[in-house]
């Protein structure tokens, strides 16, 4: 049982994925790693974060490859992620992904899981998306910058999303068609969005805890 989430920067993706985890009293996979993150590439959170500023989408790819433990993925000695080249970091995303997987029980947010797990059974693809005007406000006041400075950051991010799937899976990563739901945060906010992702958990029979209390629904569905 596996929920990913894709989303638009300034969407609020991070914080549905945290909050359909913690309602369905599952595991979440997201930027919370960065010390793991770290230590793997060698590195201290703080050069983590500043290899991020002047690297957008480090962090992104990164994040992945701390999610868990994993001996086949050992780098060769002397080696850190930090100088491997993209294509290898998609390798390491993809495997973790996989392993993640397979433990199940699991909200994965971001860099690709989507595609990874495209034919995988018992799997919910959720992207979240929302306004231009209305991400820019959330950038804004999450950074502290101006709101063209968070138009620019809106862009630039979503287009490395959307390059990233286009080179490597090769699909359309706004193409509605590779996810169960598209939602928007604009309209629904971030809780009324993971109502939407929860009871969609329980209809298909996956055990929930919280408001919703035990099963919900019926049988589940295929993919």
């Amino acid at each position: 049982m596996i929920i990913t989430v894709s989303r638009q920067f300034g969407a609020g993706g991070a914080e549905v994925a945290r909050r359909v985890a913690d309602r369905l009293g599952w595991r979440v996979a997201d930027n919370e790693f960065i010390e793991r993150v770290a230590a793997r590439a060698g590195l201290t959170p703080e050069q983590v974060a500043q290899r991020e500023e002047r690297a957008p989408g480090f962090l992104d790819r990164l994040a992945w490859a701390l999610t868990a433990a994993s001996a086949e993925l050992t780098l060769a000695s002397g080696d850190t992620l930090a100088e491997l080249e993209e294509p290898q970091l998609v390798r390491i995303t993809e495997s973790i992904v996989g392993e993640l997987a397979r433990e199940g029980r699991i909200v994965l947010v971001g860099r690709g899981a989507a595609a990874v797990l495209a034919y995988q059974e018992r799997t919910i693809h959720v992207q979240v998306v929302a306004a231009v005007p209305i991400r820019m406000e959330r950038i804004a006041g999450r950074l502290g910058c101006t709101l063209e400075e968070a138009r620019k950051k809106l862009h630039e991010t979503d287009a490395r999303r959307a390059r990233y799937h286009r080179e490597y899976y090769g699909r359309d990563w706004a193409d509605p068609v590779n996810y169960h739901f598209v939602i928007n945060t604009g309209y629904l906010g971030i809780e009324g969005t993971a109502d939407i992702v929860v009871r969609e958990a329980g209809r298909r029979g996956w055990a929930l805890r919280g408001e919703l209390g035990g099963k919900v629904g019926g049988q589940e569905s295929g993919r």
